[in-house]
């Protein structure tokens, strides 16, 4: 992170300002005219105030720097501490409810969603607030807690509330969050393939090769591998059950003395035991 501080250094006010409002059009496809800029993009009105912000505070006019900090809160509802480090061409979308901590450090070609918070965990005053190097996208809602980094062109899913390290190109989900490291084509195709024979092995009857086939249509057509079909289970479920509750009915009198009958009878039951077990290993697997 050093270097695109050192590099932000180099960079006039004005150049920066002039890339803030030139990220906008370029990642954001809902924005028709320029004019929009002023009105609907909070984030980069926060970005421009932040810089000039920035400037002040940097020489020790801290004051005012934060007087102007908290105007653009009241405006744009978004908080920014001036000491934070910002690179270049960050893009923050929709804005509403971002907080970015005092000792935060951003990196270039940051996208960051609204409600994300850039937070710390220790009232120490030291470096308390996350790294995110270049490249990294943090998701809507998304909480980044502590000085921990996140490595270039990492991803945090929206909600996430990360409280550790995410290696670069790695993708972090959840409360709290886990990392899914990175894979190539042929490492998805062939573990999608894998997952899709050994589900089909698994969950599906020898018989039931219209499972099988919608298995691997789903895999050719690039989409995820279907999971059991609990419904589909628990229907033929009852309609085995209702079979056999029909034929015990018909056996009633003079068939139930027959010996062949009794002997179909139980091969249903049988049938229908193993449609449960399949239907409770559904579930588990679902």
């Amino acid at each position: 992170m050093q270097p695109q501080t050192n590099q932000a250094k180099k960079t006039s006010l004005f150049a920066m300002i002039k890339e803030d409002f030139a990220t906008p059009v370029r990642k954001d496809p809902a924005l028709k005219s320029r004019l929009e800029l002023f009105f609907n993009y909070p984030g980069l009105i926060a970005l421009v105030h932040y810089r000039i912000a920035h400037v002040l505070y940097q020489k020790k006019w801290r004051l005012l720097s934060r007087i102007i900090m908290g105007w653009t809160q009241f405006l744009t509802n978004i908080d920014i501490h001036p000491a934070a480090q910002i690179g270049r061409r960050v893009f923050i979308d929709h804005g509403i409810g971002v907080v970015i901590g005092e000792t935060a450090i951003v990196g270039d070609d940051v996208t960051i969603y609204q409600g994300v918070s850039l937070g710390g965990v220790s009232l120490a005053r030291a470096k308390r607030h996350p790294t995110l190097e270049s490249g990294v996208v943090v998701g809507a809602g998304a909480k980044v807690l502590g000085d921990i980094l996140i490595g270039q062109n990492a991803k945090i899913g929206a909600n996430s509330v990360v409280i550790k390290d995410v290696p670069a190109e790695c993708t972090a989900v959840g409360i709290p969050a886990r990392i899914i490291p990175p894979r190539t084509n042929d490492e998805y195709k062939e573990k999608a393939t894998k997952n899709a024979l050994d589900s089909a092995e698994k969950d599906f009857s020898p018989e039931s090769s219209e499972q099988t086939q919608d298995c691997c249509k789903a895999l050719s057509s690039g989409t995820s591998v279907p999971l059991p079909d609990v419904s589909k289970n628990a229907f033929l479920y009852l309609l085995e059950r209702i079979e056999i509750l029909e034929q015990e009915k018909a056996m009633q009198g003079t068939l139930l003395e027959c010996q062949e009958a009794q002997q179909a009878l139980q091969e249903l039951k049988q049938r229908l035991d193993e449609r449960y077990g399949k239907y409770i290993q559904a579930f588990k697997n679902a």
